[in-house]
């Protein structure tokens, strides 16, 4: 079960957690899937989450970049269903490849918000998302967590009047876990709470999502 090992409140609702355990189990409006342009979700996270949750969500990707053309780099975002998981819908975004040209923490940084930015054009409450571009992209971890952490704060300190009431950092292995809790640490006065030994509780449903 999905643990929560930090938890940081922003006034006057709103929360910013990290949590380990399966993206797929989130009980959440959305998860956020670090993507390449193309949609095709062969491996990594975007692999596991077709896995988990159907083809249906490959054939709706699929349809999204017939319509709309390949997701471009940090700037674009994708909303298909969520097939078979627990989550009602899947953010698709595409995080940079890490070749050390000095443009990857923004890229990072504007695909973070365009994901924050799709969740509240559709009114959601309550998103999870995993360390974007840190797996096969090569973005280096303790880097890419800061980076989200940040990105997340400043969307919220940007609009106020956000719907988004949960963020979620999900990661099944303890190290990117321990360092989305050491970047929370750095960059907010939160300390664990006691939820840090206790399974999360999943944040419900939006009405109607």
């Amino acid at each position: 079960m999905n643990k929560t090992l930090f938890s940081y409140e922003l006034p006057p609702d709103r929360a910013i957690r990290v949590v380990q355990g399966d993206l797929t189990q989130e009980a959440v409006d959305a998860i956020v899937n670090a993507a390449n342009g193309g949609l095709q979700h062969g491996g990594g996270v975007a692999g596991a989450i077709v896995r988990r949750g159907g083809y249906a969500i490959q054939r709706e990707s699929n349809a999204w970049v017939q319509t709309h053309g390949p997701i471009p780099t940090g700037t674009g975002a994708a909303l298909t269903g969520a097939g078979n998981l627990p989550a009602h819908y899947v953010i698709h975004v595409v995080g940079p490849i890490w070749r050390q040209r000095g443009d990857e923490p923004q890229l990072l940084r504007q695909a973070v918000q365009s994901a924050l930015a799709m969740a509240d054009a559709h009114q959601l409450r309550s998103l999870s998302m995993p360390a974007i571009s840190s797996g096969i992209f090569g973005f280096p971890k303790p880097l890419a967590t800061e980076v989200i952490w940040q990105a997340t704060l400043d969307y919220f300190h940007a609009h106020p009047q956000s719907h988004i009431r949960e963020v979620r950092f999900c990661n099944i292995d303890s190290l990117t876990a321990r360092l989305f809790v050491e970047a929370g640490q750095r960059l907010t006065t939160a300390r664990p709470t006691p939820e840090a030994t206790t399974p999360a509780e999943p944040a419900p449903p939006s009405p109607g999502g």
